[in-house]
């Protein structure tokens, strides 16, 4: 099978450091958990940043501060939230990405969060997506529910796009598509033939999910804006231990590790950092 890209979600906008100690923030604990998590096997740091106080922040000198720091320490693909935390406006989610990063998320409809809604209309989905294009950052596809496949491929067919289609299928947050039994299946099967594709489990769907991406070929979300718990009651230790976590079960399926190299050409991205 194609070698396994590993994405290491290190800090998301919900955690606190008060409910998972080894939260990196600083931009030299991020350097040391991308150091870690690329002897782990990661190919990407899928980056949120936090202000002084751990409160999280789309602060465009925050984000330089932290994608210097991981690009210093680690030859990791640096890819940008376009979401941030739900409360965040659209200037400010969309402010880092004048730092061109690689890559960048961009969920392509609106979804219940819990008790709260990560509001997308489709005109602002297609703000964000020319804003990407123009500045040749490639968009990693959030998908929460199956009706998000559908627009990213019309926002893609409508632009006369030919850059690398990239899907991530974040399955079991409350309010979004649960993460059944045939979740994965259902919504690879429905992707651009020649895309590439990331499955996520939220909390306890973690492993079933990571399991099933790796036997249909796909690829894993890992890190602590996903998942803090290691096993019941036991929070983890460090994002690299979720990464090796994620390469044992995938040497275990047979599956070979992503070097960012191998990931940069699966993803038709320059072959080398900005």
């Amino acid at each position: 099978m194609t070698p396994l890209i590993i994405t290491v979600c290190g800090v998301g906008a919900e955690v606190s450091k008060a409910q998972q100690p080894a939260l990196p923030i600083t931009p030299e604990e991020l350097a040391e958990d991308a150091a870690r998590c690329r002897q782990a096997g990661a190919s990407i740091y899928h980056l949120h940043v936090r202000d002084d106080s751990g409160e999280p922040t789309m602060s465009v000198d925050r984000f330089r501060a932290a994608k210097a720091a991981i690009e210093d320490a680690s030859d990791l693909i640096v890819q940008f939230t376009s979401g941030g935390a739900v409360t965040d406006t659209e200037q400010d989610r969309l402010a880092p990405l004048s730092l061109r990063p690689e890559m960048a998320s961009l969920t392509t409809g609106t979804v219940n969060f819990g008790d709260e809604v990560f509001s997308n209309p489709r005109p602002l989905i297609e703000r964000f997506y020319d804003r990407m294009c123009d500045l040749d950052v490639l968009p990693e596809f959030e998908i929460f529910e199956a009706g998000m496949i559908a627009t990213a491929g019309s926002l893609y067919e409508s632009r006369g796009s030919t850059h690398h289609q990239h899907f991530d299928l974040v399955l079991g947050v409350p309010g979004a598509m649960p993460a059944w039994d045939d979740a994965v299946g259902f919504l690879a099967a429905h992707l651009p033939q020649d895309s590439t594709w990331s499955a996520t489990g939220i909390g306890r769907a973690h492993l079933p999910v990571t399991q099933a991406a790796l036997r249909l070929g796909g690829h894993v979300r890992t890190g602590f804006e996903d998942v803090f718990y290691f096993e019941a009651g036991v929070p983890a230790t460090s994002n690299a231990q979720l990464i090796e976590r994620v390469a044992a079960m995938a040497r275990a399926e047979g599956r070979e590790i992503a070097s960012p190299e191998q990931a940069r050409e699966l993803l038709r991205l320059p072959s080398s950092k900005r």
